[in-house]
């Protein structure tokens, strides 16, 4: 029999209110007793009682058993879930930064304290990719996870490329449909994906690995020429997170625009939607998709974690238990799409091979294969010399597992 669920909930913003419109018209045995807010003076569309802007008013009600976290402060976040689980109340986040940053203090919490953190909503919304990477795939060798983990970048692409719309348009519209924020970097710059990425690596192989350590190139500097190159070629462009296992001993992960082909998953799904391609050694490929932002979309994982509680749910993290010896690494040769003006950054990235290079007026490119370090070491330079890098496999021949194989023979 499930146990009442007496809730105190951090944020009332679009997944707050609508998770709350979702609870209400259902008989879950749960019932929210406050609301901790940042703005008091904000109209409400419900009795001011039920408001707060004391958190310790949540943090230490006796009343209250089960925490949920919807803000957007991450270091207010971190505070709030690491005292929730230290005083034996259970937490649901959605703060795919706070978690992200702070994994290994948070698994830690839970096992000292014999509380559960449960952050389905944090990683593409409606998609239930953690609980099924924690259960459905615990025993399985899983090659690799990719997809589309950013709603907003995903808009901005497909505007551009199946509507004709210039970058900076594109980014205006979707701000104005509340799909990216005043200040897009953390979207268009690849950071979301990222964070979302290092949380599902996690439960997918084990591998607890720092943000930063992690390559995240977006699409700001995404142009006309590129776009036009990619319909030439009968591809598109989408913002990609990939995490792989390259042999027994390694991992590697990074986030990057890529080339995609009309046989593979991701080159349907468009504008705010998400998808998660989970490549396995038994099950194949499979496939999720839907929205990844929203508040009745993200409200519906939020509310999965919760009723998942009623019943003491925790992940087990089993693979991070059983990881052995299993490393991320950087160390890996990819195919790259490089357009540029400065010559000088060519040299700097140090191609291994270059498979095509063109020059056309004002438009210049080269593709070719290079080490991920070397993109990690000139991020900054390529970001401020206005270039624009693509994962390019379509354009090569060359697949990642190819490349993996002839990286892993330096280790």
């Amino acid at each position: 029999m499930s146990k009442k669920l007496k809730i105190g909930l951090f944020g009332f913003g679009v997944v707050g209110q609508g998770l709350y419109d979702i609870i209400r018209t259902k008989n879950l045995n749960i019932e929210i007793v406050k609301i901790a807010i940042k703005d008091p003076a904000k109209t409400r569309s419900l009795p001011a009682e039920l408001f707060t802007t004391d958190r310790d008013e949540l943090l230490n009600n006796p009343e209250i058993n089960t925490i949920v976290e919807l803000i957007n402060d991450t270091e207010a976040a971190y505070h709030i879930v690491s005292t929730a689980l230290k005083t034996g109340k259970n937490v649901v986040s959605s703060s795919k930064k706070m978690v992200a940053l702070y994994l290994q203090e948070l698994i830690d919490l839970q096992h000292e304290h014999g509380t559960s953190l449960l952050y389905e909503g944090a990683v593409c919304g409606s998609i239930p990719i953690i609980r099924n990477l924690e259960e459905y795939y615990d025993n399985e060798l899983l090659h690799s996870i990719s997809g589309i983990f950013n709603g907003s970048s995903n808009y901005i692409l497909s505007k551009g490329y199946n509507d004709n719309i210039d970058y900076d348009s594109a980014l205006k519209l979707a701000q104005d449909l509340g799909f990216a924020e005043t200040d897009p970097t953390m979207d268009v710059g690849g950071f979301d994906a990222k964070f979302k990425l290092v949380i599902a690596a996690t439960h997918a192989y084990g591998v607890i690995v720092k943000p930063e350590d992690v390559l995240n190139v977006g699409i700001q500097n995404l142009a006309a020429r590129d776009l036009q190159y990619a319909r030439e070629k009968k591809l598109k462009i989408k913002l990609v997170p990939v995490a792989k296992k390259l042999d027994e001993e390694n991992v590697t992960m990074f986030v990057l625009p890529k080339f995609v082909h009309e046989n593979e998953f991701l080159y349907n799904v468009d504008y705010e939607y998400n998808c998660v391609t989970v490549q396995a050694a038994f099950a194949d490929q499979q496939f999720f998709y839907g929205k990844g932002a929203g508040g009745h979309p993200t409200g519906s994982a939020v509310l999965s974690d919760i009723a998942a509680l009623r019943y003491d749910y925790q992940y087990e993290y089993k693979k991070a238990h059983n990881k052995r010896d299993l490393q991320f690494t950087n160390n890996i040769e990819l195919n790259i799409y490089l357009r540029y003006e400065d010559e000088s950054l060519v040299d700097a990235l140090e191609f291994e091979h270059i498979h095509e290079r063109f020059y056309s007026g004002d438009y210049k490119f080269v593709i070719g294969k290079i080490n991920l370090q070397n993109l990690i070491d000139n991020q900054h330079r390529i970001l401020n010399s206005k270039a624009f890098v693509a994962f390019a496999d379509q354009l090569t021949g060359v697949s990642l597992a190819t490349a993996a194989k002839q990286s892993a023979e330096v280790f």
